[in-house]
């Protein structure tokens, strides 16, 4: 659910930032593994949490 929860939260306008942890293979992170996102996702994912900040600061 992180991906969406970054994306709506940026869509508000009102964040300056976001938080994630990352990891190459949440499956052997040594702590926290569930909480983490795979290093796959993340080109995807900063690249539209990018655009949308973009978008919703043009307004």
């Amino acid at each position: 659910h992180a991906p969406a929860l970054a994306r709506a939260a940026v869509a508000t306008g009102a964040v300056a930032g976001v938080f994630m942890e990352a990891h190459p293979d949440p499956d052997r992170a040594p702590c926290d593994g569930p909480n983490m996102l795979p290093f796959t996702w993340l080109p995807e994912l900063l690249a539209s949490l990018k655009a949308i900040d973009a978008a919703v600061r043009a307004r």
